[in-house]
């Protein structure tokens, strides 16, 4: 039996049980579930300028707020959802990021046609398979790259916002098409 003092993590996750939890069950593990895919990509683009955790500790009430994440109820939301929304403790309230919330499920879900998943779309960014780094230090890991400033062209082409190449690549790590565990940490 291992115990938690002989397990190794990546340093940004810290002690908080909850970021642990993300970090040893989550983040990193390539991922080919388009609710799932969705789910990140809202989160990731609420976290723009705010920390992550903060945004695990939303997580439920987003979950809730956008319907578990279902692109096409999410696409169908109106003013009066946005209105609501705004109200709401348990997501940050902030109109613009709620906005593409709503505009990213659209064109998600105009992907998902033209491609059959958005699985499909995202993993040919990799040829299928997740980008391995080697990084032995936190301060190596790159906060972009030139893979995330193609995705979040080829993402806004396509209409979606708040897919800047910093949230590309926050994305790609936590659904595993790059995996930036550091060559010590326990889950790499």
């Amino acid at each position: 039996m291992t115990t938690d003092t002989q397990v190794q993590r990546c340093g940004w996750c810290g002690d908080d049980p909850l970021y642990k939890q993300y970090h040893d069950l989550e983040w990193g593990r390539p991922c080919h579930d388009d609710r799932v895919l969705f789910e990140y990509l809202v989160l990731e683009g609420a976290q723009a300028g705010l920390n992550w955790l903060t945004i695990l500790r939303r997580r439920e009430g987003y979950r809730k707020a956008f319907y578990q994440f279902d692109p096409a109820r999410v696409a169908a939301m109106d003013e009066g959802d946005i209105a609501q929304l705004m109200g709401n403790p348990g997501i940050i309230r902030n109109r613009r990021k709620i906005n593409s919330a709503i505009t990213n499920a659209r064109a998600f879900l105009k992907i998902q046609a033209n491609y059959g998943s958005f699985c499909c779309y995202l993993w040919q960014f990799v040829d299928g398979r997740p980008l391995i780094n080697h990084w032995q230090t936190a301060a190596e890991v790159p906060a972009t790259t030139p893979l995330s400033e193609q995705l979040s062209k080829a993402l806004k082409k396509d209409g979606f916002s708040f897919v800047g190449s910093t949230i590309c690549y926050a994305y790609l790590q936590a659904v595993g098409l790059v995996n930036d565990h550091l060559v010590t940490c326990s889950f790499r």
